[in-house]
């Protein structure tokens, strides 16, 4: 048998310049596939390692869910030695990643433009609320800011309550995972051309994007969708029930054997062949009237025994778990999905990324480093400054380092 293949993106090597969570979330992707992550911090470090809430080891909990598998060098640019530095950084990598404001890089002196004229097979993409382009550029975004103006928040919760964000930063997430498409995209363009590209990304068009079928639905009927709760607009078995017990359970019947082996389940086979429910378009119509049967059925048991007898059935259903169950029954499925993090003082439990190769050696996932962790050993060991530099660096503020002594090491 041949020896695994290597992590797929080995031997790349990611400039980031990143913070808070759109960026740092495309980065450590990357990073679990194997690249080499240098995480930019200013001299005060990623200002969400100190997000309230939950912390360890002096980091939130914000900050360590999104950088695991990343090197740290703090420096100051706005000096232009410590700008210096980062192009020292930059012309030894494949990719950097960054998600300042429009504008924000020139007036560094960082140009991307520049930058790949000096650099051609340099890969530069930028996370902006609003692309680099338009009238809104300039604007600062945060996750529930696009997910308002995306029309996200207006389909989320229930009809006659208020618009609700979604309980995860898909605002973000889904820029980072577009993030990453974009500059995969731009290696595989890069292993035919060897020239590289701008990627530009905005968190405002991800959560267009993630309208679907319900931004064509509106183009075509000229109705603004209201909030779907648990339900959907175009499949009447599509939605949660509350059993006797009080518990959720969604059922998604969606083909016609599904929802006559729903009837079935539920000792309602006379709704099989009421006239009012004979096909998906009448059940729609019809759906209030449908609800109501069936709610008034599912009310005879509690929702655990429903979820056995309709999977037993072979129709889609699955209980509404919190969180805390939800990772519990990752971690009893022991398949992969959760992942321990660990470094000499500390330890935590995070989901691991979705994504698998076979015969591919993993990535043992490294601890999130603290601020200014390999300011050093990069300087000196990757970038070729004496040891006598680096400390006038550190000594002069340009560059943080977790402790001078650490130059002697």
């Amino acid at each position: 048998m041949s020896a695994p293949e290597r992590p797929p993106l080995t031997g790349i090597r990611i400039i980031d310049l990143t913070t808070f969570l759109s960026g740092p979330s495309a980065t450590q992707l990357l990073g679990d596939l194997g690249a080499d992550v240098i995480k930019v911090e200013a001299l005060s470090g990623d200002s969400s390692r100190a997000i309230a809430g939950p912390e360890l080891d002096g980091d939130s909990a914000y900050f360590l869910a999104n950088n695991r598998n990343k090197r740290s060098i703090a420096l100051d640019l706005k000096s232009p030695r410590g700008r210096e530095v980062l192009e020292r950084l930059i012309a030894g990598a494949d990719i950097v990643i960054d998600n300042f404001r429009p504008g924000v890089t020139a007036r560094l002196g960082l140009a991307p433009e520049r930058l790949l004229e000096e650099h051609p097979a340099l890969i530069w993409t930028s996370i902006s609320g609003f692309g680099q382009e338009g009238p809104w550029r300039d604007r600062p975004a945060y996750d529930m800011v696009v997910q308002a103006l995306s029309g996200v928040m207006s389909l989320n919760g229930h009809v006659g309550s208020p618009a609700a964000r979604l309980g995860i930063p898909a605002g973000d997430v889904v820029a980072g995972l577009y993030a990453v498409i974009g500059i995969l995209s731009a290696l595989h363009a890069r292993s035919e051309t060897g020239r590289g590209r701008i990627v530009d990304v905005s968190m405002l068009r991800g959560q267009l994007a993630m309208l679907s079928y319900q931004a064509l639905y509106t183009n075509l009927n000229g109705v603004a969708p209201g909030p779907q709760g648990a339900a959907h607009d175009s499949i009447a078995t599509y939605r949660s029930f509350r059993g006797l017990d009080g518990r959720e359970f969604v059922v998604t019947a969606n083909t016609p054997r599904m929802w006559e082996d729903l009837c079935r389940v539920l000792g309602v086979e006379e709704l099989i062949v009421d006239e009012r429910f004979v096909d998906a378009a009448r059940r729609l119509a019809n759906k209030d009237a449908l609800s109501e049967i069936l709610e008034s059925r599912v009310m005879k048991r509690p929702a655990a025994e429903w979820v056995e007898l309709l999977t037993a059935a072979s129709v889609p259903v699955a209980p509404v778990k919190n969180v805390l169950e939800a990772l519990g029954d990752a971690r009893a499925a022991d398949d992969g999905s959760l992942l321990t993090v660990s470094n000499e003082s500390a330890e935590f439990e995070n989901v691991a990324t979705p994504i698998r190769f076979v015969d591919t050696t993993e990535v043992e996932p490294v601890y999130p480093p603290a601020l200014g962790q390999d300011s050093v050993r990069i300087l000196t060991a990757e970038l070729g400054y004496t040891d006598d530099e680096v400390t006038a660096l550190v000594t002069a503020g340009i560059v943080g380092a977790q402790t001078v002594a650490s130059l002697a090491g």
